[in-house]
């Protein structure tokens, strides 16, 4: 154990830089070296609160015991504590080696400038990560751009996000990784419901309210989310409204159905860089998701298929500089991403479980511009479509009961673009005791190039190939003191192919696949529950890239929080540091910043609680910059009322 504490002391010499905030790092420091040696000390209460393993659940696909990649769950108690309606500033703060840009205070947009890239250990760019809804694939099926500001809170239980490729499981998209939001099930009989209203800096206001109703064997979800802001810069005003709709039957013991509906509208209005300003730059989108799966679980059997469509329609002014006439067109896109999944596992003899799986998509979209002037004038108009198809068979066989299991599958996948893909995963689960595992993986992912890369503009190349990468990991999870600390550290290294690149062709731009690129780094995570009422958790994230092109994506990521909730009063600190990051500066040069965070609540009332919160962003009103030329807020605070019945 001195040798580990030692280990980790030196590591965090040799790799902070020195004009890091000083303090920051000691804290760091402090809490994981801290909760090692405190592995020593005597056992904990019966009263304090385990922390459990994080695992994925993977809806109607597979057992998660089966998924021997790295793991991590953001719960819904989490979620409600960040105050945030979007749930990409919460996975930042939560899961070690993701990161996301923004722009400003409020919005992301979804055209040129726009931000929401999500970044997974490095890759991510152009839909490199896949999001999902209840399993459901989501993406621009036209041009492939981020749909950051449809990821909300709003409906949802919890996120889980698997950090290394899932497309044995789920094909395209998911090369670096997938995020897949679990939308809140009722699960108590009789009605319940919550309302919540936040104000706080730039007139921001954000209004949410959910329902949910259960009796027998049916359940139903409801709930809608609004925000508003100006934004913290002049001419960057976003609204967003959300709203979401679930209904469950059980039909049986073994079988039930369910059907869903989620539907997003926002406008954002991006007033460039500092050094590129723009007037009337402005995004109107509407997103929808809908599906209806039904499902079974027998004694030796377990599986389910769905059947799921999730469309978009967008309207963008791209803007004009300032003092010169602004553009006299307007241009429109939409898109659709339709299908369905069946799966099924069998539990055929002890310790093995055997899963095979069919999934269909049929995508794409059209886009064209319209004359401001006279809307029945087009220009630029192109409809183009894709049909992929995969069958995927996974088995996983546990030894010496359970102590080992080894995992393997494979999927192949025809695109009618890119012909046949070979998705190869293996991997092993050790549990050397009750507390301890140690994961090791070997698996393939792979994005498929969008519509714009293959049809639209002068780059375009009908015959470009899929994009590919192979991912290794290690990894190691120990519980301590009855489960109230846990410590973890990951491995891992990225060998990326065919990446696609423009690149000048006999003087034209030309869409190739040439690209290449070679990640390699490590995680090491805490958790220790001090107290009953006592907590705290920090992580460290360190990527080594090769590309001299990957923005976006930190060298160095560090993130720790201490939570005192006394009785009915909740108090919560948390701190964020990035350095050794490329945002964009044409110098080539990096960033580096550190971020102090405050949330409080109190609650009063038992049989209609009323919960008062505070939540304190960028304490020390650090300046800083994700994207180059697009300064992040100061200072910033909101208040707000939440009521539950």
């Amino acid at each position: 154990m001195k040798f580990f504490t030692n280990f980790v002391a030196i590591t965090f010499r040799n790799y902070i830089p020195q004009n890091m905030d000083k303090n920051i790092p000691s804290l760091l420091f402090a809490m994981i070296a801290g909760s090692i040696a405190a592995t020593h000390a005597a056992e904990a209460p019966r009263d304090t609160t385990n922390l459990g393993e994080l695992v994925v659940t993977a809806p109607l696909k597979t057992n998660p015991d089966l998924i021997p990649l790295n793991v991590t769950q953001v719960s819904a108690s989490e979620i409600e504590k960040s105050g945030e309606s979007s749930l990409l500033p919460v996975l930042v703060a939560k899961v070690p080696g993701l990161f996301v840009t923004e722009r400003g205070f409020a919005g992301y947009g979804v055209s040129g400038g726009s931000a929401g890239s999500v970044n997974i250990r490095g890759v991510g760019q152009g839909n490199q990560v896949l999001f999902m809804i209840d399993g459901q694939p989501q993406w621009a099926g036209v041009f492939g751009h981020s749909l950051a500001d449809t990821y909300v809170a709003n409906g949802v239980e919890k996120v889980e996000v698997v950090k290394g490729p899932s497309s044995l499981l789920y094909g395209s998209n998911a090369m670096g990784g997938s995020i897949n939001l679990v939308t809140h099930t009722q699960t108590k009989d009789g009605l319940t419901g919550r309302a919540r209203a936040m104000f706080g800096s730039f007139s921001t206001q954000k209004f949410a309210l959910s329902s949910g109703y259960k009796k027998d064997r049916f359940s139903a979800t409801l709930s809608g989310q609004l925000d508003r802001s100006n934004g913290n810069r002049a001419g960057s005003a976003f609204w967003l409204a959300n709203e979401f709709l679930q209904l469950k039957y059980a039909v049986s013991d073994h079988w039930s159905i369910a059907g869903m509906l989620d539907m997003t509208q926002s406008h954002a209005n991006n007033p460039g860089t500092l050094q590129d300003p723009l007037e009337n730059m402005w995004t109107d989108i509407f997103r929808g998701t809908g599906g209806i799966y039904v499902k079974n679980s027998y004694k030796k059997a377990d599986g389910g298929i769905q059947g799921y469509i999730n469309w978009g329609r967008h309207n963008v002014d791209d803007g004009n500089t300032p003092g010169t006439t602004p553009r006299d067109y307007l241009f429109h896109s939409t898109d659709y991403n339709m299908g369905f999944t069946a799966y099924e596992s069998l539990y055929l003899w002890q310790a093995n479980t055997l899963s095979a799986g069919i999934d269909f998509q049929h995508w794409g979209g059209h886009v064209w511009n319209t004359d401001k002037a006279d809307e029945s004038i087009r220009s630029s108009e192109a409809t183009h479509h894709v049909n992929e198809i995969a069958g995927y068979v996974m088995m996983q066989q546990g030894f010496f009961n359970d102590i080992l299991n080894i995992n393997g599958g494979v999927r192949l996948q025809h695109g009618s673009t890119y012909g046949n893909v070979w998705v190869p995963q293996a991997g092993f689960i050790v549990r050397p005791g009750h507390s301890s595992q140690i994961k090791g993986s070997f698996s393939k992912g792979f994005r498929s190039p969008n519509i714009r890369e293959l049809y639209l503009y002068p780059p375009a190349n009908p015959d470009l190939k899929p994009e590919y990468m192979l991912n290794y990991e290690l990894s190691y999870r120990q519980h301590f003191l009855n489960y109230r600390l846990m410590v973890g550290a990951a491995l891992f290294f990225i060998d990326a192919r065919d990446m696609i690149q423009t690149v000048r062709i006999d003087g034209r731009p030309r869409n190739v696949n040439t690209g290449k690129f070679h990640n390699k780094g490590f995680e090491i995570e805490a958790a220790y529950s001090i107290l009953s009422n006592l907590s705290a958790n920090a992580s460290w994230s360190y990527l080594h890239t090769d590309s001299d092109t990957n923005l976006y994506s930190p060298k160095n990521k560090l993130n720790a929080e201490l939570t005192y909730s006394p009785g009915p009063c909740s108090f919560t600190l948390e701190e964020m540091s990035i350095w050794g990051m490329k945002n964009g500066n044409p110098d080539g040069s990096s960033t580096a910043y550190s971020l102090l965070n405050f949330r409080a609540a109190y609650t009063l009332g038992k049989t209609v609680p009323v919960t008062l919160s505070v939540k304190v962003d960028n304490i020390t009103n650090k300046h800083y910059q994700i994207i180059y030329g697009c300064p992040m807020p100061g200072t910033t605070i909101m208040g707000g009322v939440e009521f539950k019945f």
